[in-house]
């Protein structure tokens, strides 16, 4: 088998019918699998899951769970499943395009020195269709990401790569890939550590060859309700810095790494007119005075004045 795809599900009635179609109708010269593990949903998500099963029984392989267990667990059933030389990833609501398998096969079969390749994706309103950005090449650090990245890259500057643009090269350690402590942000640390096993050279294509559907439960809207949410998030994506121990990287790079996220929380939290959370979290990023960049310095430096230093970021920007 040459690639295996992974879904997970999870009440996702709105959604898991086009994101299935999406990429069980690929332009694909290649076999393929497409597994979806449906997490015990309350909602018609197991249903339709059954209703393309029927029509797609050569490609797609459905798992139901009785009990729902949560993504970690949902994620770890679906890679004990996966037999492919390749694997790839998609969020139950988001869009492949219908060359996104065939272009990222063609350049891992092509490309022997890359174990990881990823894609722009264009973020799009489920409601309107419209797009909202291009995923990577509009993200804030992009400046800072070479065409061939590595793992110190995705700790020192965050999740450049769009969850469901990833293929990467199948392991004998892919089942370790998982970490149960994530209780928000499961693909960070999933694709740090496939990129540790891996010793990955991460490449990028730069053609949109995704779609990544913003609605009102996903992961941004629903951090966007919830300060409690934000902490917690940063708390998953702390860990999965350092859990790059295990794969050499230096104390240095994860502190770095550390800091940098803890500064965006703090800009997260000033915007939003929390000025406590803003000032426990700048001071946390900024424990050594060691800055991501002049950014950072300038907003440590001027931490107790919140007015003038807006003002500055606006000039800045």
């Amino acid at each position: 088998m040459k690639l295996s795809v992974l879904v997970p599900a999870y009440n996702l009635e709105d959604y898991i019918t086009p994101c299935l179609l999406s990429v069980l109708e690929q332009d694909a010269e290649f076999k393929y699998e497409v597994i979806v593990c449906d997490d015990a949903s309350t909602d018609s998500t197991r249903a339709k899951i059954a209703e393309l099963a029927i029509l797609f029984p050569d490609v797609l392989r459905p798992i139901y769970k009785a009990k729902n267990a949560g993504l970690a667990a949902n994620m770890t059933t679906l890679l004990e499943a996966a037999t492919g030389d390749y694997i790839a990833y998609l969020d139950g609501d988001d869009i492949a395009l219908s060359s996104k398998l065939q272009k990222q096969v063609d350049y891992l079969d092509s490309h022997d020195d890359c174990h990881m390749v990823f894609h722009e994706s264009d973020m799009f309103d489920s409601d309107t269709n419209k797009t909202i950005k291009m995923y990577s090449q509009e993200f804030y650090n992009w400046s800072y990401i070479p065409p061939r990245s590595n793992i110190e890259h995705m700790i020192r500057y965050g999740t450049y790569m769009q969850a469901s643009s990833v293929m990467f090269r199948n392991h004998t350690n892919l089942r370790n890939s998982v970490s149960a402590d994530c209780n928000i942000i499961f693909d960070y640390a999933f694709y740090i550590s496939n990129a540790g096993f891996l010793g990955a050279n991460i490449d990028f294509i730069p053609e949109v060859l995704g779609r990544y559907r913003i609605h009102k439960n996903s992961f941004g809207q629903q951090t966007s309700r919830s300060y409690s949410r934000r902490e917690k998030s940063l708390q998953d994506i702390e860990l999965a810095c350092r859990n790059a121990l295990q794969f050499g990287v230096s104390q240095q790079v994860i502190g770095a790494g550390i800091a940098h996220h803890r500064f965006a929380a703090a800009l997260y939290f000033l915007f939003r007119q929390e000025h406590d959370l803003f000032i426990k979290y700048i001071e946390l990023a900024s424990n050594n005075h060691l800055f991501f960049n002049d950014k950072h310095k300038t907003v440590y430096e001027n931490r107790h004045t919140p007015k003038r230093l807006k003002q500055l970021l606006s000039e800045s920007i």
